[in-house]
């Protein structure tokens, strides 16, 4: 079996760039006590995929998608959304960035519990001062199949049921990009399948772009595309990815960080 090679990760495309990240390092600490979290990052995230990153524990899946997101800064680099530079944003344009073209959709579900389905979904735009289009909401909704329970607040619905309202939270605003950070780590395997199906077809029918972190193949397998991290730095890829074929690049690259 070939060994892993350091690669870097870019699609030569006429496809727009959702989110891009250009020679990004994250260090940690100072002196002996430094840590390098990524390592000379280059990665193009195209517009219209569904994106998973993988990589070992400490390998700086969630840095990166944290840096490309604009929640975490960084030390050396560049990072866009689209056309806009996101390292070096004032807080003010930060904000408004994630308000306006990111959304999020985390493991803990981060519902109001004091608000409906409805609400939730809607709030994002409540607090942006912003009216949902009507004919988009009506399909996302439709998307998630919650239409029978969105006056439900979230302790009247299961773990699949919350993280699908999540999910539709996120694509409400229609922003240009989501991250996800281990969508379905709260989720048993039924209502974690629930969830990465809508994900999947939120990207393959509503045209959405989606980037997720996640520690599972099985999860990994319903992406258009698995970028696998170690040590900081993109080290492979794959497309069209099965759960098996990413379950063996997972064990090449154990096997390549043990014996490093």
């Amino acid at each position: 079996m070939g060994s892993v090679s350091r690669v870097t990760a870019t699609i030569s495309t006429k496809r727009q760039i959702a989110a891009r990240a250009v020679g990004v390092t994250k260090l940690y600490g100072e002196g002996e006590a430094q840590v390098a979290a990524l390592r000379g990052v280059n990665v193009d995230l195209v517009g219209g995929e569904f994106t998973a990153i993988m990589g070992p524990s400490g390998s700086g899946k969630s840095t990166l998608m944290h840096c490309l997101a604009g929640l975490d800064t960084i030390t050396a680099g560049e990072v866009f959304i689209g056309d806009a530079r996101v390292d070096g944003m004032s807080d003010k344009d930060l904000t408004a960035l994630r308000r306006t073209r990111i959304g999020f959709i985390f493991q803990q579900f981060n519902l109001l519990p004091t608000l409906t389905a409805q609400e939730n979904i809607l709030l994002p735009l409540a607090i942006a001062g912003r009216k949902p289009s009507q004919d988009w909401y009506d399909r996302v909704v439709d998307t998630v199949g919650l239409s029978e329970r969105l006056s439900h607040r979230p302790t009247e619905l299961s773990g699949g049921q919350q993280q699908r309202v999540a999910c539709a939270r996120a694509l409400v605003s229609q922003p240009e990009v989501i991250f996800a950070d281990e969508p379905t780590g709260n989720l048993d395997s039924t209502s974690g399948t629930e969830v990465l199906k809508f994900l999947q077809h939120s990207v393959r029918t509503l045209g959405q772009t989606i980037v997720m972190v996640t520690h599972d193949p099985n999860a990994a397998s319903y992406a258009d595309r698995v970028i696998f991290l170690a040590d900081g730095a993109i080290v492979n890829e794959l497309r069209e990815p099965t759960a098996d074929a990413v379950l063996d690049m997972m064990r090449r690259i154990d096997v390549r960080t043990t014996v490093a």
